[in-house]
């Protein structure tokens, strides 16, 4: 099996600075990390400063490995083509080697199966050039929820062989979004980040779950995310794991890096265990 590279993704601390999080990284030992544009004043949204970020990050060895997130990316029109295009140029300008992409995720989009995947190889089109132009890739992260307009990991994998476009576009597995689908099927080969968060509240049923019941990964998680991460690893995984959780009780934390510390080690016991 291989082994599991932890990274942090900005969500785990949304009030530290971007330089805050390489930091925490460093002192957790980690060699990667995922930055956001939508933690507030420390969104990554100007040139200078990704490229101010970029060189702390290489001053410490630390990669970039995303801009988190183009957000209806599978809705395409000229305002998604400004955003893409402005998200290209700052994982760019910071070193990222991509952009995570999202779905709309919204109750009153009702178009039928069909023109949703018309919608998403449209936009996969459309985003294609812009990513050559940068060496990016987009990393598409299919969202569980019931009213998300890709649910399905295996609809974005067919969008990407419809275009012949695995050199440019890979898949986030997120465990949250993958237990939320109820998606049985792993695609290693196509999988370019992990996200990984849990989910303790034994009241709320799998349809019902929201971001703000996502914590950290721990022995009341139920979510199966030691399962998810050892299928993966076993199937042929290699790339990073980030930690991406949304529940206040974890972004809200004045010692973030102790709860992170306890998570690594539980999720790391829990993988060396036959």
């Amino acid at each position: 099996m291989q082994p599991v590279k932890f990274s942090l993704n900005h969500m785990v601390a949304p009030s530290m600075t971007a330089f805050e999080l390489l930091d925490a990284a460093r002192a957790l030992g980690l060699k990667a990390v995922e930055l956001r544009n939508d933690v507030q004043h420390n969104s990554l949204s100007e040139l200078e400063n990704a490229r101010a970020i970029g060189a702390r990050a290489q001053e410490l060895g630390i990669e970039i490995l995303s801009i988190n997130a183009l957000y209806p990316f599978n809705i395409w029109n000229d305002e998604r083509a400004e955003a893409a295009e402005h998200l290209a140029q700052l994982a760019h300008a910071c070193g990222a080697q991509g952009l995570v992409m999202c779905p709309l995720n919204d109750a009153a989009y009702t178009v039928s199966a069909e023109e949703k995947q018309a919608g998403l190889l449209q936009a996969l089109a459309a985003i294609k050039p812009i990513l050559e132009r940068y060496n990016l890739k987009g990393f598409i992260e299919p969202l569980g929820f019931p009213i998300s307009s890709l649910r399905l990991k295996r609809d974005a994998v067919a969008a990407i062989e419809a275009l012949d476009a695995a050199d440019r576009f890979g898949l986030v597995h997120d465990t949250f979004h993958h237990q939320g689908a109820a998606e049985h099927e792993l695609f290693p080969q196509h999988t370019g980040l992990v996200h990984i968060s849990g989910v303790e509240d034994p009241a709320i049923s799998f349809d019902d779950m929201l971001d703000a019941h996502r914590v950290l990964v721990g022995p009341k998680d139920r979510l199966g995310n030691v399962g998810q991460i050892r299928a993966l690893l076993a199937a042929g995984f290699s790339g990073y794991i980030s930690f991406e959780p949304f529940s206040s009780d974890i972004t809200g934390l004045a010692e973030p890096l102790v709860a992170l510390e306890q998570s690594i080690r539980y999720i790391s016991q829990r993988l060396e265990v036959a």
